[in-house]
């Protein structure tokens, strides 16, 4: 292998730590909102802008909900309990076991209840009943594992997972404990703490548990982010500790501490660099709210992704990565008036959601900056089922319905739109992706499927090679020479994926779970699938699922199953907005980011 002095040909940065840990490690607390109760021992999950605190003692709690700003109480559950766990955010959450009112570990339950936005109800009790375990913490109502705790006869290593409709008995944690802290999700998710083993930690990806790095500091009564595989934060603990500490997916590091040590707290958050810590014990309950968030050094240089840098602390050379299965949804700012039957385009932290319908036909469009829907002008005609793509500087809006098919094409040069030239064949719930001088319109539905592909060059459409399997409701992503034409519908579902390279298309790996009408981001190499429509038409995914080129890979779930929605960005930074739930019958303006977390990787082949 060469000396680091003999590499020529590129630049290779030199970092005294890891460039994902730098960038956590520059974090800090401060104070927010209190919770409007003190409490302890309660369940927390969600984001650091939408989170829940349910259940904890003193008996009985009132459940609280965190918007960002401020908390306020919502319903209570069926079942009064403290030491209980929680996954999920504050429109879509379970919540299972822990104890009933009377002493702490007394009286310990195995009720199970999810709520939806609205109301709770109880769902089938988990085979093992037990308190202080821990939960998959960015799971979701239909999607969770749920691990150690206390049981009748002492600390558990048990591990059962959530389907939607069953429990099931998984592999068990290597070391038996309670108080764990939960993050991640179904097939990638991270135990951390606990008690006795109060510094171990454990990876689980999808079928067994492997023993990862331990915590620098032994805690028990911790709380900790939802975080993710890759990305979270352990913080507090007995006795009142103010330690917080960051994974990178390979290391803890020790970081900025709380304001206030305590322990029997709980936390949210999507990772660590966005966390929340809330309520717990000191020598008293509390109702402290204390945010975690992130501003990099000004003289940090952050490598790109995927770039070589040599770390001169530990003598290697590294490399910051994404590992999309390592990746979550969680809530982001809500379209000002719900629509459904719309498409989106752009990115995640810059998009438009167009069109479509708020139960009548809409002109609406909507521009996204990362944080809030703002209405900018309307297009010149509505159409619901239609398809986008481009930027927010330039874009089009294609086909769709106006109540009969439509082959209209409208051109947006972000101030306004402008008619430009029309599709060949007229057609609804086609595909649609490129930029706005180069784009490809897929498939849809005449009086009958189709087969058509079309391509824009900034002045006209030219049909092209068909796709094999005509359909209706499929997602295209990526450019007119390398594309990818997903999913759909003939006379029922299809998990057919046809590949692009700019010549033919070539069938290649089917989705696992059919679908039409659903939300797509990314390109022909690498691309997420998420939420759709069942067959028969009577029911919402919550279902994600990752594209590597060659494989599908099912991830974390959304929080609220949908269809019909805006999607826009990439693999590892996605945006769902609005849509339908319920199969069609509720329209709604809620928003789901997905972010895929950065962590550092030890390159060890020359």
């Amino acid at each position: 292998m060469s000396k680091y002095k003999e590499i020529k040909g590129f630049k290779v940065q030199t970092l005294a730590s890891d460039t994902a840990a730098s960038v956590a490690a520059t974090g800090t607390w401060a104070s927010a909102p209190n919770l409007n109760a003190a409490c302890r021992e309660g369940g927390g999950s969600g984001t650091s802008t939408s989170a829940i605190n349910v259940g904890g003692y003193p008996y009985p709690m009132t459940n609280e909900q965190w918007n960002g700003s401020t908390w306020a109480t919502f319903a209570n559950m069926g079942t009064a309990r403290g030491k209980n766990a929680s996954a999920g955010t504050y429109t879509n959450a379970i919540v299972g076991n822990g104890s009933t009112p009377g002493t702490p570990g007394i009286g310990i339950v195995n009720n199970v209840e999810t709520w939806n936005g609205s109301s709770w109800s109880e769902i089938t009790e988990i085979n093992s009943i037990r308190d202080s375990n821990g939960m998959s913490a960015n799971g979701t109502s239909t999607a969770v594992i749920y691990f150690g705790g206390n049981a009748p006869g002492g600390v558990s290593a048990l591990n059962e997972q959530w389907n939607g409709s069953s429990w099931v008995e998984k592999a068990d944690l290597n070391t038996a404990r309670a108080n764990v802290v939960g993050m991640g999700t179904t097939t990638a998710a991270l135990a951390a703490s606990g008690y006795p083993s109060n510094s171990v930690a454990e990876s689980w990806n999808g079928s067994s548990w492997t023993n990862v790095a331990s915590l620098n500091t032994a805690r028990n009564y911790p709380g900790g982010s939802s975080g993710t595989q890759t990305s979270a934060l352990v913080f507090g603990g007995n006795p009142q500790k103010t330690n917080t500490e960051s994974w990178d997916g390979t290391s803890w590091t020790e970081v900025n501490d709380l304001a206030t040590g305590r322990e029997s707290l709980k936390g949210a958050g999507p990772s660590n660099t966005a966390a929340l810590a809330f309520g717990g014990y000191t020598t008293t309950d509390v109702a402290n709210t204390e945010e975690w968030t992130v501003t990099p050094a000004a003289d940090f240089q952050q490598t790109n992704l995927g770039q070589v840098y040599y770390n001169s602390g530990s003598n290697a050379f590294k490399v910051t990565q994404q590992s999309v299965p390592g990746g979550a949804w969680a809530s982001g700012g809500n379209l000002n008036t719900p629509r459904n039957s719309l498409p989106g385009l752009g990115t995640q932290t810059a998009a438009l959601a167009v069109s479509g319908s708020t139960g009548s036909p809409s002109v609406l469009v909507e521009s996204y900056n990362g944080t809030s829907f703002t209405e900018v002008n309307d297009v010149n005609q509505y159409r619901v089922l239609a398809a986008a793509s481009g930027t927010t500087a330039a874009g089009l809006f294609f086909g769709g319905s106006t109540g009969s098919n439509s082959a209209l094409n409208e051109s947006w040069n972000g101030s306004s739109w402008t008619e430009v030239s029309d599709l060949n064949t007229a057609r609804q719930m086609l595909g649609g992706s490129g930029v706005a001088t180069a784009s490809i319109a897929v498939g849809g539905y005449t009086t009958t499927d189709v087969a058509n592909v079309e391509t824009y060059n900034g002045s006209s459409w030219t049909e092209i090679t068909d796709i094999n399997t005509a359909r209706r409701g499929l997602s295209n992503v990526g450019t007119i020479t390398a594309s990818l034409a997903m999913g759909g519908k003939t006379s029922s579902n299809v998990g057919v994926v046809e590949q692009w390279n700019g010549t033919s298309w070539t069938e290649v790996a089917d989705f696992n779970q059919t679908r039409n009408i659903f939300g797509a981001a990314g390109v022909s190499t690498s691309a997420l699938a998420f939420g759709g429509a069942t067959t028969p038409t009577s029911g919402s995914y919550t279902q994600t699922e990752s594209w590597n080129g060659s494989s599908w890979t099912e991830v974390a779930d959304l929080a609220t199953a949908r269809q019909d929605m805006a999607s826009a960005g990439s693999s590892s930074l996605a945006l769902g907005a609005g849509g339908t739930t319920d199969g069609g019958s509720t329209i709604i303006a809620n928003t789901e980011e997905w972010t895929v977390p950065e962590a550092n990787s030890t390159i060890t082949v020359s």
